[in-house]
């Protein structure tokens, strides 16, 4: 199993237009196969920095992952809206290993 975490961070003007993209490509990664689980959060004190957490199958599902169109388009969209300072991390684990 592949547990991913990071931030990013968004200008804190750009949050309203940045979040519909973010929908989307929640929803569509939701339903690959493969992923397990996959979400965004904003920071609760920190404006414009934004928790990924991800859990993938394996390591073929999240390579597949980042070859489809809506990580293309989201990878668009994300540079139009200045999101910066991406610090992701990718672990590699045991179902059943407790992190």
């Amino acid at each position: 199993m592949i547990i991913v975490l990071g931030t990013v961070r968004v200008p804190v003007e750009n949050i309203a237009a940045i979040l519909p993209a973010m929908e989307r490509v929640v929803e569509a990664t939701r339903a690959e196969d493969g992923c397990i689980a996959y979400a965004y959060a904003q920071d609760m004190l920190e404006p414009g920095l934004i928790h990924i957490a991800e859990k993938w199958r394996d390591r073929a599902a999240l390579s597949a992952h980042f070859a489809t169109p809506h990580m293309a388009a989201w990878a668009a969209e994300r540079a139009d809206l200045g999101l910066h300072d991406r610090q992701i991390r990718c672990f590699e684990t045991d179902e059943g290993e407790v992190l």
